[in-house]
C-alpha cells in the first residue's frame, strides 16, 4: 500500500468486494471496521479479519463468501503491505481525526457506489461496537484450547505456528577475526607483519563466536493432557523456526524424539505422522522416567548442555516423585534454564500441590501457564527474557 494511498481506500475496498459478492454491507458497517482498525491499532491478518467478520458480517451464512473475499483482498495488499497504520487518538467519536477518517471513507465508498437507502448511517458514539471488535480479536487468545470449536481450533493453530521464538545467545570457545576483539591473533599479527618488513604495525585481534543455545521441547502427550496435546505440537512446529539447534521430544509413559517428522512445510501431515509414531499418546504419564531416558540418551550432546529446555505438562505424575525430583535436577544443571508450561496453572485456584508438580519445582526456572494462546505467547517471549514464577 502506498503512503500517498492512505489506509482508508483499501480498507473500503474491502467493503466493495463482500458487496460485489450479494453481502449486506453498507457505509455504516464500513466505517465502524476503519474506526475499529484505526482505535485498536490492528496491522496483523488475524486482528483484521476478526475485526472485518465482526463489524461487517451479521449472517452465519455469509461467512462462507467473508472467508474467500477477506483471502482475496489481504493477498492483493501485497507481502509488504501487511502493515496499516491509522493515526488516530484514543477518543475516536470525537474531533477532526474521527470527522475526517468519516469524511475518507465516504469518499471512497461515493467513488465507487453511492448511499442506498438499505446502507445504515454510521453512529460516531457507538464505543460498544469498538469494543466487541476488541473482544473478537482478543477472543481466541485467551480461550483455553479445551474449549475451542473446530473452527476455532483450526485458526488457533495457524496463529500457534505464525509465534516467534528466540533464545538466548551463548559465547562460544572458538574465536573469529573481530576488529575491537579483547585476544590478540599473534599467528595472523607475524604473517601481516611479513608485509612491513617484520614490523608488526597492523595487530589483529580475535573475539568469541556468538551463537543461539540450543532449544529443547518435551510435550506431554497423556491422556490428561488432551485438550493441549495438538496447540502444544504445533508450538513445538513454530519452535523449528527458531535454528538448527532445536529437539522436540513427545512424551506419555516413554519417550519419542519427533524433531525430524516437524522439520516440514505441511504441520498436518506431520502431527498425524506423529500421532503413528508416538505409541503411548493419551496413556499414562511417567515423566521423571521420560526425563531419566531423555538424560540417559542426550546428556552428552550439545542439544542437552546449555540449552533452554521447555516441558509442557500438568505435572500429574503417575511414577515416583522423587525419581521425577532427581532427574529434574539432573537436567537443571545441565540446561541453562528450565521452563514448565502447566495448562492447570491458567486456573487462578491452581496451587502446585500435585506429587510430581510439587518434586519438579525447585528445579524450574520460569513456570507459567499453558492453556490458552496468550499463555503460549508469553512463554514464547520469556525464552529469551528471564521472566520467574
Amino acid at each position: 500500500m502506498s503512503a500517498a494511498e492512505g489506509p482508508v481506500p483499501p480498507l473500503v475496498s474491502f467493503g466493495r468486494s463482500l458487496r460485489g459478492r450479494g453481502l449486506s454491507v453498507g457505509t455504516g458497517r464500513i466505517l465502524t471496521f476503519c474506526r475499529a482498525v484505526a482505535a485498536l491499532g490492528l496491522t496483523d491478518r488475524d486482528s483484521l479479519y476478526w475485526a472485518g467478520r465482526t463489524s461487517m458480517i451479521a449472517r452465519h451464512e455469509d461467512l462462507d463468501a467473508y472467508d474467500v473475499a477477506f483471502e482475496e483482498w489481504y493477498r492483493s495488499l501485497g507481502s509488504g503491505d501487511s502493515e496499516l497504520t491509522i493515526e488516530l487518538p484514543s477518543e475516536i467519536d470525537a474531533g477532526e481525526d474521527a470527522a475526517e477518517l468519516e469524511a475518507q471513507t465516504e469518499q471512497a465508498v461515493a467513488s465507487w457506489e453511492p448511499l442506498g437507502e438499505g446502507d445504515e448511517q454510521p453512529e460516531p458514539g457507538d464505543e460498544t461496537t469498538i469494543r466487541i471488535v476488541a473482544s473478537a480479536v482478543e477472543v481466541l487468545k485467551q480461550k483455553s484450547f479445551g474449549e475451542l470449536t473446530p473452527e476455532e481450533r483450526a485458526r488457533v493453530a495457524r496463529m500457534i505456528r505464525e509465534l516467534t521464538l528466540r533464545v538466548p545467545h551463548e559465547r562460544t570457545r572458538r574465536t573469529r577475526p573481530a576488529a575491537k576483539g579483547v585476544t590478540l591473533d599473534l599467528r595472523r599479527t607475524l604473517r601481516r607483519s611479513l608485509r612491513t618488513q617484520g614490523e608488526p604495525f597492523e595487530r589483529i585481534r580475535r573475539a568469541r563466536r556468538v551463537r543461539a543455545r540450543p532449544l529443547l521441547l518435551l510435550l506431554d502427550v497423556s491422556g490428561s493432557m488432551s485438550p493441549y496435546s495438538r496447540a502444544l505440537l504445533q508450538f513445538g512446529f513454530a519452535a523449528m523456526a527458531a535454528g538448527r539447534r532445536v529437539e522436540v521430544f513427545c512424551f506419555g509413559t516413554r519417550l519419542t524424539r519427533v524433531t525430524r517428522l516437524l522439520r516440514t512445510r505441511d504441520p498436518d501431515r506431520a502431527l498425524h505422522a506423529i500421532a503413528g509414531l508416538v505409541a503411548d499418546w493419551e496413556g499414562g504419564t511417567r515423566i521423571g522416567e521420560s526425563i531419566k531416558a531423555l538424560l540417559e540418551g542426550w546428556s552428552q550432546r550439545a542439544a542437552l548442555r546449555g540449552a533452554v529446555v521447555v516441558l509442557c505438562s500438568d505435572g500429574l505424575e503417575r511414577g515416583d516423585p522423587e525419581v521425577l525430583r532427581a532427574q529434574m535436577a539432573r537436567l537443571r544443571r545441565l540446561a541453562h534454564r528450565v521452563v514448565w508450561a502447566n495448562p492447570l496453572k491458567g486456573s487462578p485456584r491452581y496451587e502446585p500441590l500435585a506429587r510430581g508438580m510439587a518434586a519438579a519445582l525447585p528445579s524450574i526456572d520460569v513456570f507459567l501457564s499453558g492453556h490458552n494462546l496468550a499463555s503460549l505467547e508469553e512463554l514464547a517471549h520469556s525464552l529469551e527474557g528471564r521472566a520467574g514464577r
